[in-house]
């Protein structure tokens, strides 16, 4: 289906952006905890509507 060297690339591109994201993280950590504090509650409570959601849905069908 794929070639060697089209898995080595896919791999290699991988292993590197996932670095670089890495790298950017860490860069704009200071500025993620000043700008973006509390937002893990909205996501928690976003997780949490959508599984009260299928909730819903999987009782009443």
């Amino acid at each position: 289906m794929f070639t060697q060297g089209q898995i080595t690339f896919g791999i290699l591109f991988a292993i590197v952006f996932i670095g670089i994201m890495i790298y950017a993280y860490r860069k704009d950590l200071n500025l993620h905890r000043k700008y973006y504090k509390g937002s893990l509650w909205i996501l928690l409570a976003f997780v949490g509507f959508i599984a009260m959601l299928a909730t819903i849905k999987f009782v009443f069908m």
